[in-house]
């Protein structure tokens, strides 16, 4: 992140204090980030799935197409372009946080895919 010149990290989990979550939980997070980093930590739970959406893709119950709809279908109806300051994007480089390592298959890519489609000019980098 030092390299890339992050200096906000927008947190997206569900779970950010979890003890699964080792030094990524949230109290923990913020200080490494501000120590080692000079950035900033910020939590948006209006960019977390639901827990009944996120056990139902990690069980098997939903594929990620069908996880992915009701994804996007979620962050319409919490209307995220109007709920969040676009400024969180553009005042400095940020990063979105999530639990998985590609993005593939991550609910970042999705946001960050919402919000460019809605604000235009959104760009993905992917570390």
């Amino acid at each position: 992140m030092r390299e890339a010149g992050i200096k906000r990290l927008i947190d997206v989990r569900l779970n950010n204090s979890s003890q699964l979550a080792g030094f990524t939980k949230r109290d923990d997070l913020s200080f490494f980030l501000e120590e080692l980093c000079s950035a900033e930590y910020l939590y948006e739970p209006l960019l977390a799935p639901t827990r009944e959406m996120l056990d139902a893709y990690r069980k098997g119950r939903e594929s990620w197409s069908g996880y992915e709809r009701r994804f996007l279908e979620l962050i319409r109806e919490r209307r995220v372009e109007e709920a969040l300051d676009r400024r969180l994007f553009e005042e400095v480089p940020a990063a979105l946080l999530c639990s998985e390592a590609r993005p593939e298959r991550c609910h970042r890519r999705l946001v960050l895919e919402y919000l460019d489609r809605e604000w235009c000019g959104v760009r993905a980098v992917h570390l």
